[in-house]
């Protein structure tokens, strides 16, 4: 087998995996993280797909500027006893 393929087959594991956690966890804010997980994901199968650019965009806002605002809203939203739980 070709090595693209092995890192091809690994990056869409890790997409597939990060993408579930982010459907199955309870707190919102680890779903939050598993989110931006699967945008860094993303952006590496578009690096070994050869689109550069498109991975620049993936990684700039998919994986860092969505989850940023994200964590912000989340930590807006959330009440101090949902913390405390």
């Amino acid at each position: 087998m070709n090595l693209v393929v092995i890192l091809n087959a690994l990056v869409l594991t890790g997409i597939l995996v990060s993408a579930v956690c982010a459907i199955a966890f309870k707190h919102m804010l680890s779903s939050v993280i598993a989110l931006g997980v699967t945008g860094a994901f993303m952006s590496l199968e578009f690096i070994l797909l050869q689109a550069p650019d498109v991975a620049i965009a993936e990684a700039s806002v998919g994986a860092v500027l969505s989850t940023v605002i994200f964590v912000i809203a989340v930590k807006k939203t959330t009440s101090k006893e949902e913390e405390e739980k």
